[in-house]
């Protein structure tokens, strides 16, 4: 074959769409694009590997298998070690705020006051190739603080003092269609994680910072060992000295809650705390334990920190970390203020002030908020608590954790309300999602993928198990086609928000159904959206 023709063959198999403009030109350079095109090729049949073992895994706890801590790393939990230095600028974390890099949520993000701002590739972002791309433009700017927005009697920029940056990626199930890799779609963890270390490692170190992360959907510390590979080859392709990468994990499954200690074993060079991501692990407790009729949990209402189940996760979580030198973040308060509704205002808060202080007290450095507006109720309760920069010092030597602890299913009923919450909540974010916005804003709380995951899998689970409501009505998939069909006219015959059209609507219901008579609960709803968004099905 001669070189023109090997040229055309290449082109062919390794394809990046392209964007005009500068966010294009900026961001999907040659050097960019042959650095992820090289973290692709090495590691993308890694994690197909790894995916075929979540499935492998599901079968089995299908099959009645329950999870336990693992018997073959207990070496790993009873020595003593810890994991590398945590940088300055991550040393003091109480506060963070969350969003997508949607320009002017990544300025106001940056400038709410917040000690960090978590720019969310993953559950609060539709991933439109405009989104993505844009998304890591606006992270370009954000660094070197060029970032701008001229609105109608708005001017948006930095202030001088802003949040420290980092950056979640997109979970190892998902793939980006729009670049492809000897002819096979690139894992978008490393599109996303690629394009940010390339374009920014450089500038975040002239201003005293580094390229954070945090880690998304883990399910084992084989899955945080990838992760650990991923980062010593990247360090190495940029001469970075190790441990440039530091990271964040967020302990957001069920079955993650079991292999902490090796978790952070297998990224101890890298990893400077973990995350209770309290709203997926829900999801992942029903969605793992989907064929088991004793495991079925109440109304997403009451599903909070309180439970049993989740007080000793969050325990166990601020244990590990304190022994092994990392930090212990809380979770997400969803709540968010309500325009021109003082008392609901005042519930919302209530709520955030509550959970917050429930965290500091128990040992958490710090914790999420998803409004600039709950800042400051967030920053009362650790300012309170946690005088000093963090709580590494609390070693929570009272918690023992078992297996049964975090199995256990919480009391709580299922209601009439719950179920059409549930339908209300999963078609108006998939529309919203199929429309390009991630980030939902719903009866007074933000909903992301994960709110919308724990809304449809529990809906999926109820059906599957026929679970009467407190009105003592078993919830059939006809009970909930006819609640859906009734949401889908509500809806409707109301103004549809910014952006949605009466086809994501309709397409919503459509996908919202076909999740739902599925023979076995599919992983993720965005995985099955991602081709509708695409206009590909």
């Amino acid at each position: 074959m001669n070189r023109a023709s090997n040229q055309r063959v290449q082109t062919a198999r390794t394809a990046v769409s392209p964007m005009a403009g500068a966010p294009g030109g900026t961001i999907l350079t040659p050097g960019a694009v042959a650095f992820v095109n090289a973290l692709a090729r090495r590691f993308g049949s890694r994690v197909q590997r790894l995916l075929a073992k979540r499935d492998e895994r599901q079968k089995r706890l299908d099959g009645g298998e329950l999870p336990g801590f693992l018997p073959d790393t207990r070496a790993v939990r009873e020595s003593e070690w810890r994991v590398a230095p945590i940088p300055a600028d991550l040393q003091d974390r109480r506060v963070e705020i969350t969003g997508p890099p949607e320009r002017k949520t990544v300025i106001n993000a940056l400038n709410s006051g917040a000690r960090v701002y978590m720019a969310d590739f993953e559950d609060s972002l539709s991933p439109t190739w405009l989104n993505v791309v844009h998304g890591q433009f606006n992270l370009y700017e954000a660094v070197r603080h060029t970032i701008h927005l001229e609105l109608p009697g708005r001017h948006y920029s930095l202030d001088e003092k802003t949040a420290v940056l980092v950056v979640r990626p997109r979970g190892w199930h998902l793939t980006e269609r729009h670049w492809l890799v000897e002819g096979v779609e690139a894992p978008a963890a490393l599109v996303d994680f690629g394009l940010y270390l390339f374009h920014n490692h450089a500038e975040l170190a002239r201003r005293g910072s580094g390229p954070y992360f945090y880690l998304p959907k883990l399910e084992s510390h084989l899955e945080a060992r990838l992760w650990a590979e991923v980062f010593a080859f990247a360090e190495a392709s940029l001469h970075l000295q190790q441990g440039t990468i530091k990271v964040t994990v967020l302990i957001e499954t069920i079955l993650a809650a079991f292999e902490m200690e090796e978790i952070l074993w297998e990224l101890r060079h890298y990893a400077v705390g973990l995350n209770c991501g309290r709203w997926d692990y829900f999801f992942s407790f029903i969605k793992k334990f989907n064929a088991h009729p004793e495991v079925v949990l109440p109304d997403r209402s009451q599903l909070t920190m309180e439970a049993p189940f989740m007080k000793a996760y969050s325990a166990l979580l601020i244990k590990t970390c304190h022994r092994r030198g990392a930090l212990a973040m809380g979770g997400m308060a969803a709540q968010i203020p309500v325009k021109d509704d003082e008392a609901a205002n005042q519930l919302a808060f209530d709520k955030v002030r509550a959970d917050k202080q429930r965290e500091a007290s128990s040992g958490h450095d710090g914790t999420w908020v998803a409004h600039p507006g709950l800042v400051p109720v967030a920053y009362e309760a650790f300012d309170r608590l946690m005088p000093q920069p963090n709580n590494l010092h609390v070693d929570r030597a009272d918690v023992a954790v078992t297996d049964i602890d975090l199995l256990r299913v919480p009391e709580g009923s299922i209601t009439d309300a719950g179920l059409r919450n549930n339908i209300s909540v999963a078609v108006q974010y998939l529309a919203a999602w199929l429309g390009g916005n991630g980030c939902v804003p719903l009866n007074g709380l933000m909903e992301d993928a994960a709110t919308a995951e724990i809304c449809r899998a529990q809906l999926s689970n109820w059906i599957r198990h026929r679970k009467p409501l407190a009105d003592g009505r078993a919830i059939t998939l006809l009970l909930v086609k006819e609640g859906l069909q009734a949401e889908y006219e509500r809806l409707a015959a109301t103004p549809l928000g910014p952006g949605l059209q009466a086809k994501h609507l309709t397409r919503a219901v459509e996908l919202l159904w076909e999740l739902l008579i599925a023979k076995d609960m599919p992983p993720f709803l965005t995985s099955r959206a991602y081709p509708v968004l695409l206009g590909r099905a």
